[in-house]
């Protein structure tokens, strides 16, 4: 289980440890935003979201209705679907098996009949086939370790402990880079250009209120078209701007 859950690639928690690192933190707390990184439910938490999608749907007869509620977008499908796996996480398949040899050892847990359901239903509805939401290494994990006695509120740390050897090579390598510079992404920014603020007066009361925002929108912009920054020439360039 730790291997398959070994840190790989540039996921969220190893960018964030490469981040904080960036700014000449100390190893500790390079590892401790990684591993908050990794407690959120769209990264490493997402096993133990599994386990409460899957409590919450019940039973097998339940699944139709569940997957109803995915493409309505009013239900979330925890553990499917993986950024560089787009067609299937290998990973998973090779935990599939190692649940049954814990089952075999540990006995059965009941929301497995429903994990499989789930699988091959999404796995045979073109919504999801089409949308290369198959089953990752999060969709069975949750099982396994809570099949082996761990509560849910410790999977983060079970996964954790694999990756911290990522986080810490990560870490090391900016430690030790004489050029090191600080992370700055840049962004682009698509909102309104300019905008002409209401006076903080005509802003009093609701009817105050209301009447500014309706001469906001009528208002014209003011200034003339202001040009791109050096910077953001460079960026779009590719040339010198990190």
């Amino acid at each position: 289980m730790f291997t398959l859950h070994a840190e790989h690639e540039m996921n969220c928690s190893t960018a964030a440890a490469r981040h904080l690192a960036s700014s000449g933190v100390d190893v500790y707390t390079s590892v401790v935003g990684a591993v908050g990184a990794l407690y959120g439910p769209l990264h490493g938490g997402a096993n133990e979201a599994v386990l409460r999608m899957l409590a919450r749907i019940g039973t097998v007869a339940a699944i139709p209705a569940f997957l109803a509620g995915v493409k309505a977008k009013k239900e979330k499908l925890f553990g499917f679907g993986h950024r560089v796996y787009k067609n299937f996480d290998p990973r998973a398949a090779i935990i599939r098996r190692v649940a049954d040899d814990v089952f075999a050892v540990q006995g059965k847990d009941p929301l497995i009949d429903v994990a499989i359901a789930l699988e091959a239903a999404a796995r045979s509805d073109d919504y999801f086939v089409s949308r290369s939401l198959y089953p990752n290494v999060d969709f069975y994990s949750g099982l396994v370790y809570r099949a082996m006695g761990f509560p849910p509120a410790f999977f983060t740390v079970l996964f954790a402990v694999p990756r911290v050897v990522g986080y810490l090579a990560h870490w090391r390598e900016q430690a030790a880079d004489p050029d090191l510079r600080i992370a700055r992404p840049q962004e682009v920014y698509t909102g309104v250009w300019l905008r002409d603020v209401e006076p903080v007066g005509a802003r009093a009361g609701p009817a105050g209120a209301a009447a500014g925002a309706a001469a906001q929108t009528s208002l014209p912009d003011t200034f003339g078209e202001v040009p791109p920054s050096n910077a953001y020439r460079r960026r779009v360039a590719g040339v010198n701007w990190q």
